[in-house]
């Protein structure tokens, strides 16, 4: 197929890419792994270069973005606050503005989902979200490869547990909302996601056909392929680690209920990094039913298909 659609275009939330588009991202991640596997070394990104803007501490976005990058013959510059003038001396659009003349292509990893749309506009060249306190949409990507790895791409029902307005909530409620895939979000009242988000999602999965529930009820896992949990308090919000221990302790993911979906087939999803003993038991994470690590894997694959894609240099 033509990925000439992407040529160009930035990543900055799944909300402006269709149902065709991401299917058509996830078979190309499908093929750069089989490539992978097969240990084919192709040097598509050669010539080009990447600058990799770090706000936020990372392992598997930084490593992601450059092994897929390097291996692939380009040349990743990691630069983070303390290496350039990012909304300090500089604003971000003029930083924009330097940095989409020397290179071909962004990725942002911070706070402000304003700072990665503001890159967006004024660099002209491709712009990725490796993270933003809003929207984390290469995760988001990742994990809807790992389950159809493991279950095909139909009838699936995903189950996040615990912080329900998190970036990867977000990411992973617009995501299954456009895909059609089953999504509930389980988590106490006051931390479900956004109205407006929620409501235009709401609409997305109407027209996909997929059911899409929020609820604080923990029998809501019933049925559920996959449950998935994060952490409970994301970078920044280190001063809210006690209220979040407090009220989502209940919502811990563990044997007990992994086996309250009634499936046996159920697998758990973890974005990474995890504290085990907090979101999610070590027996779980560590266990058969654990496939945190090949989503992490994953992240590699998905990365290296948006940016072959978005660059014009897919197969």
């Amino acid at each position: 197929m033509s990925y000439e659609q992407f040529r160009g275009r930035s990543l900055l939330s799944w909300l402006d890419y269709s149902a065709e588009d991401i299917n058509a991202l996830l078979d190309l991640s499908k093929q750069v792994k089989a490539e992978a596997k097969r240990g084919e070394v192709k040097q598509r990104f050669l010539g080009k270069t990447i600058a990799l803007v770090f706000e936020k501490r990372s392992t598997r976005t930084r490593c992601a973005f450059e092994t897929a990058f390097g291996e692939e013959g380009g040349h990743p510059v990691f630069l983070s606050t303390a290496d350039i003038q990012l909304g300090a001396k500089e604003s971000v659009d003029d930083t924009a503005r330097i940095l989409g003349r020397m290179f071909s292509a962004i990725q942002f990893r911070g706070f402000s989902q304003d700072t990665v749309e503001t890159l967006a506009r004024f660099s002209g060249v491709p712009v990725y979200n490796g993270l933003t306190d809003v929207y984390h949409p290469t995760q988001a990507l990742a994990d809807i490869m790992t389950l159809e790895e493991n279950f095909g791409s139909g009838g699936i029902n995903l189950c996040f547990v615990g912080n329900g307005r998190s970036n990867v909530a977000n990411s992973l409620m617009v995501i299954c909302s456009k895909l059609g895939v089953n999504f509930t979000i389980v988590t106490p009242a006051s931390l479900v996601p956004g109205r407006e988000l929620t409501e235009r999602c709401a609409i997305l999965s109407a027209a996909s056909g997929a059911k899409l529930r929020i609820s604080d009820k923990l029998d809501s896992v019933t049925d559920a392929h996959a449950l998935y949990t994060d952490v409970w308090a994301s970078m920044g919000e280190e001063d809210k680690k006690a209220e979040r221990r407090a009220l989502l302790s209940p919502y811990q993911v563990n044997s007990s209920l992994m086996k309250a979906s009634g499936r046996s087939d159920t697998i758990f999803l973890h974005c990474l990094p995890a504290i085990k003993g907090e979101e999610v038991s070590a027996e779980v994470i560590d266990g058969p039913q654990s496939r945190a690590w090949d989503q992490a894997e994953n992240r590699k694959h998905t990365i290296k298909a948006i940016m072959l894609a978005t660059l014009g240099l897919a197969p």
